[in-house]
């Protein structure tokens, strides 16, 4: 049996591909958009692709079960519950599909979506009574499980999913045998799950043993486990979930209609007609200038996440990047449905040379000259652009939280009056910030260079003002954090 693993670090997703060298046959399952990897390594292991599997209707990512059901012509396979816009096979609890010395048994999951199921893997040749691993989609991590509350805003009872997922737990997964090693669709740092470990791969005897989740509890401990304490699902996961169950173009579509070279004339007209200007480069570069206006989402940090947060997926876009990088930010656009791509300012922000007049840096300050600025009877606005939990566990005191995914709903409290600090972690998010607020024309606004880490490590290596030197005219002595 050939398996292997994929893992897409941007978006924390893992797919896998199962070959079997007897019948050359092989499924892949739960693959991403852009499907040249899984292409490549059928051609090069001599095997023909019969099945694509999706293990759910995936809310971060658009998946890529429909380029390579076009391309190859293997049949798409979801589970029995699954209801969609395009031609599957639908799969019930128990069924078995065997190629060769492989067989795939199926397992109906339902607890983070209705429709989810997991994969039993059998290699033949090796065990007919034991299993080699389960795939286990988003209902059970390495560390975690699924979360069922990603269908709440459609009208899913996220505490009726809780119960079928303890059920799909507890009757169908753990009862496999212990040794049994388990591959889930996610890792650490995706939002399908609380506690998501770094970790690939694991097997059920080690999840008994460490996985929260999975400690002994009643049905309804479990209930409350899983539906407390979730950090917000991204508004963009509706959408997502909702393009899965659609016919989506091909990518090579998308990437002939969008990898379009641009004038600085016709990128100014697209920008006077609406178009959105989304700016790839890392924040430090845009920060030492941009055209004005441009929204800055980095290709160096959680792209996919804070675009499909953070853009306007109906409105044409037109990107900014460094020369050869643009096909890259088509593609990672497309991973989370953002498809509407007029093109790129060919030569990026190089080609702006002659017209500086359209260039404007973003207005920066240092650490150590926030630090005199709060020693001042006109100190600055401070504005955490993190996530409520991280501002609740540390923060520059008086800084106003306000999350970047609901920043464009909450600018009226944002004063254009007064000078506003932004701040995130590390100046990843802050610099999305500043742009968004520049582009709805606020003046005042300055980036905190290196956030709240940069903040931590200078209280951590510098000697701070006594007390009174830190004295501010109205009789407040500022904290720290």
């Amino acid at each position: 049996m050939i398996f292997t693993q994929y893992y897409l670090q941007s978006l924390s997703h893992a797919s896998y591909l199962i070959g079997d060298e007897d019948s050359h046959q092989a499924a892949i399952i739960d693959p991403q958009r852009d499907i040249d990897q899984y292409l490549t390594d059928l051609e090069s292991d001599h095997l023909t692709l019969q099945y694509i599997f999706l293990t759910h209707f995936h809310a971060d990512f658009v998946a890529g079960h429909l380029e390579l059901h076009r391309r190859t012509g293997a049949d798409i396979y979801l589970g029995a519950r699954a209801k969609c816009h395009y031609a599957f096979r639908p799969l019930q609890h128990g069924d078995e599909i065997t190629f060769g010395s492989t067989c795939l048994k199926i397992l109906e999951t339902p607890g983070h979506t209705p429709e989810g199921i997991s994969i039993v893997v059998y290699d033949l040749k090796e065990d007919r009574e034991h299993p080699k691993a389960i795939l286990t989609g988003d209902t059970l991590f390495v560390g975690d499980v699924g979360r069922p509350d990603v269908l709440a805003s459609v009208g899913v009872s996220s505490h009726a999913l809780a119960g079928q997922l303890y059920d799909s737990l507890h009757h169908h997964i753990l009862t496999q045998p212990p040794h049994t090693k388990i591959f889930p669709a996610h890792g650490a740092g995706s939002l399908c799950g609380k506690h998501l470990s770094n970790q690939l791969s694991s097997t059920l005897e080690e999840e008994l043993l460490t996985n929260a989740a999975l400690k002994p509890m009643s049905k309804q401990a479990f209930i409350d486990l899983v539906t407390t304490d979730q950090l917000e699902a991204p508004t963009y996961f509706s959408q997502v979930a909702f393009l899965n169950r659609r016919d989506t173009p091909l990518l090579e579509h998308i990437l002939t209609q969008s990898h379009q070279p641009l004038t600085v004339d016709q990128v100014l007209h697209e920008k006077s007609a609406g178009a959105q200007i989304l700016d790839v480069r890392s924040p430090r570069e845009f920060g030492l200038g941009h055209l004005c206006e441009s929204v800055n989402i980095g290709l160096s940090g959680a792209f996919e996440r804070w675009s499909g947060e953070i853009l306007d997926r109906e409105t044409p876009i037109i990107l900014i990047s460094d020369p050869g990088q643009e096909r890259e930010a088509i593609i990672r656009l497309a991973r989370v449905g953002i498809d509407q791509i007029k093109g790129f300012l060919n030569h990026g922000i190089h080609a702006l040379t002659s017209t500086p007049e359209l260039i404007r840096p973003t207005n920066r300050m240092t650490v150590s000259h926030l630090q005199k600025h709060l020693m001042m009877a006109d100190w600055p606005h401070l504005l955490d652009v993190r996530a409520h939990h991280e501002w609740e566990t540390r923060h520059i005191d008086d800084s106003r939280n306000i999350p970047l995914p609901d920043l464009l709903t909450r600018l009226s409290e944002i004063p254009t009056d007064h000078t506003v600090v932004v701040y995130c972690s590390s100046g990843y998010r802050s610099s999305i910030a500043t742009s968004l607020l520049e582009h709805h024309h606020y003046s005042n606004i300055m980036d905190l260079e290196g956030g709240f880490e940069a903040w931590e490590e200078a209280l951590a290596n510098l000697p701070l003002p006594s007390a009174s030197a830190r004295q501010k005219p109205d009789g407040r002595t500022p904290r720290n954090t």
